[in-house]
């Protein structure tokens, strides 16, 4: 039996296999068309600021001190990337919300042994957009806060030397929240106990929550990585004792 941590590659390599198959590949392809266009417009944003970016972030060293500079360069290009990728992500996700929640319900129908699931209904992915849009901001407000005092972090010279570590261990942690919410949101979980279900199998969720970072971090390749996390996380979900609804709402 593998080790917890060892089974978040797993889980999104499955994912990945299930989004490609033709039952799922539907849900996957207008998602995949929005993140696209929001993708190339801010690479193209940040291609102009990058410079710019880690200009700001970096400390301001006495001239005896100029030689590290070129040390420390590296480590604040790696900081804006995380940011950058970071804020990617994040957005790309709000938008894409109420197709990844759709998804998600599908492809727990495929994982628990249902061979046949509700065809594609616009009415059904609508109703879906409220309840997600509201997930999508208590991550938000689970985020910002944090994210705030790590931006500040990074402006404290010498403090700021740890900033990009710390802003990668959150990317992780944000990642299993991220996509591990919307089998458990389906399933009416609580945000609380949804927190706490990941805490419990910490390794397993750090270990789905870094490969999940790491692919992302892959350009055009997250693209296609975004749906296949949302089936891995509902695969993750489903192995791993997450309760399921015995009632379902209406749509």
């Amino acid at each position: 039996m593998p080790a917890p941590v060892l089974s978040g590659p797993q889980y999104l390599r499955e994912g990945l296999k299930l989004v490609l198959s033709p039952g799922l590949r539907l849900f996957v392809l207008l998602p995949l068309a929005i993140n696209l266009l929001l993708f190339v417009l801010l690479i193209g944003f940040a291609t102009q600021q990058f410079s710019g970016w880690v200009d700001a972030f970096m400390p301001s060293l006495p001239s005896w001190l100029s030689f590290l500079q070129y040390i420390l360069w590296p480590l604040f290009v790696v900081l804006v990337v995380l940011m950058v990728f970071f804020s990617f992500t994040m957005l790309a996700n709000i938008i894409a919300a109420p197709f990844n929640g759709f998804l998600a319900e599908k492809v727990e129908v495929v994982v628990r042994g249902e061979d046949t699931f509700p065809p594609f209904s616009w009415a059904e992915l609508l109703a879906m957009v409220p309840r997600t849009l509201g997930r999508e901001a208590r991550k938000l407000a689970y985020f910002l806060p944090r994210a705030l005092g790590l931006l500040i972090l990074s402006f404290i010279p010498v403090v700021n030397l740890v900033a990009a570590p710390l802003w990668l261990l959150f990317g992780v942690w944000m990642m299993a929240i991220q996509y591990i919410d919307y089998p458990a949101d389906n399933n009416k979980m609580s945000w609380q106990d949804m927190l706490a279900w990941l805490r419990e199998k910490r390794w397993q969720s750090l270990g789905f929550g870094g490969i999940t970072y790491a692919a992302l971090l892959i350009p055009v390749v997250n693209l296609l990585m975004m749906p296949a996390a949302v089936a891995g996380a509902t695969l993750f979900w489903v192995r791993e004792g997450g309760a399921r609804s015995v009632t379902q709402t209406p749509r």
